[in-house]
């Protein structure tokens, strides 16, 4: 299981990927940063990341404007 935020949780499969969290959780904001168990995720590495069982994924949406 992979909790998301502090509040849902994701049921998890092996090889499951970044990505694929944000997929399933419908993510989908162009300016998202992203830890796994407190680390950092660079964006170009999403697709390749793989999120261990028991994971403590933070998504986090940029806001921008003026």
């Amino acid at each position: 299981m992979i909790t998301v935020n502090n509040k849902e949780e994701l049921e998890w499969c092996e090889g499951m990927t970044v990505q694929e969290v944000l997929d399933e959780m419908g993510y989908d904001y162009p300016l998202i940063t992203v830890t796994v168990n407190n680390q950092l995720v660079q964006q170009e590495d999403y697709a390749t990341y793989e999120v261990p069982d028991n994971a403590e994924v933070n998504v986090f949406h940029l806001v921008h404007g003026g």
